[in-house]
């Protein structure tokens, strides 16, 4: 299994703090995929723009139909996510 060195929420500070903040209230917890891009904040919070706009406010499917090809397509390539 690969290993990616993370910026723990405990230690985050400044952009990503806040990110993480937000993770959380929202959430619960920091996901791995979300703490995988921590060592570059930018790229995180770009990342996390993407799937808003396409998952959660895009308007092509509803967003019942967006949930579900994301679980699917998550089951297919044995993916928690």
């Amino acid at each position: 299994m690969p290993w990616i060195r993370t910026i723990g929420p405990d230690e985050a500070t400044g952009r990503l703090g806040k990110t993480y903040a937000a993770s959380i209230a929202q959430t619960g917890k920091v996901f791995g995929i979300t703490s995988s891009m921590s060592l570059d904040p930018r790229v995180l919070d770009s990342s996390m723009g993407l799937y808003r706009d396409i998952v959660q406010e895009g308007d092509a499917l509803s967003r019942r139909q967006r949930e579900m090809l994301a679980t699917v397509v998550s089951k297919a390539n044995e993916c928690h996510y």
